[in-house]
């Protein structure tokens, strides 16, 4: 037996999906910061799991799944943004390394702990604010498309998603313990 046999034995499907799931929000924040498109991003996460699974016997222990993980998923972004740019306008090579380098230095603690507060305040909106705060993040919908369906001109829904966005950021500093008037953290 060659040492990636037994390492493929000794990594089971379960502990590689712990692994997997465990690790996969900073994961989708490395795609996302180098991804324009919420699609691709899931695409890319679910080539980079089937790519993991395949190469899991490259895996040494479990301590070094992310940083493995990490450089699986940067070499699909990239692939995904060759395959992009035959198509359309992307950030260049320069812009997606710098932005690939800014993810690393992303605390994941404070990351989650940000998504947790925001996640708080989305649900301290009520149901149509949050639809409709959400909405120009969604598959490819227009602002224009959203302001026809609920009857308003798009200046007046900007207008409306800036007031509902500043509303979450407030919730977000004030749940973050961030001085509002200042901007600095409050003691």
């Amino acid at each position: 037996m060659t040492k990636k046999d037994s390492n493929r034995e000794s990594l089971t499907e379960r502990q590689f999906m712990q692994l997997f799931l465990q690790h996969e929000p900073v994961l989708r924040l490395v795609a996302r910061s180098m991804l324009v498109d919420w699609m691709a991003v899931d695409d890319v996460l679910q080539e980079a799991g089937v790519t993991m699974w395949e190469k899991i016997g490259q895996l040494e222990s479990a301590d070094g799944f992310l940083p493995w993980a990490r450089v699986i998923v940067r070499l699909k972004c990239h692939s995904a943004i060759n395959a992009a740019r035959r198509r359309r306008l992307v950030l260049s090579e320069e812009a997606v390394k710098l932005l690939a380098v800014e993810i690393d230095t992303v605390d994941r603690e404070r990351y989650e702990t940000n998504l947790n507060a925001l996640q708080g305040c989305l649900q301290k909106l009520s149901p149509q604010q949050r639809d409709l705060v959400l909405a120009p993040y969604r598959d490819g919908i227009e602002v224009q498309d959203i302001a026809t369906s609920v009857g308003k001109s798009a200046n007046a829904l900007y207008k409306q998603l800036g007031r509902l966005r500043e509303k979450l950021s407030e919730c977000v500093k004030l749940t973050l313990g961030v001085d509002v008037s200042s901007g600095g953290i409050s003691q």
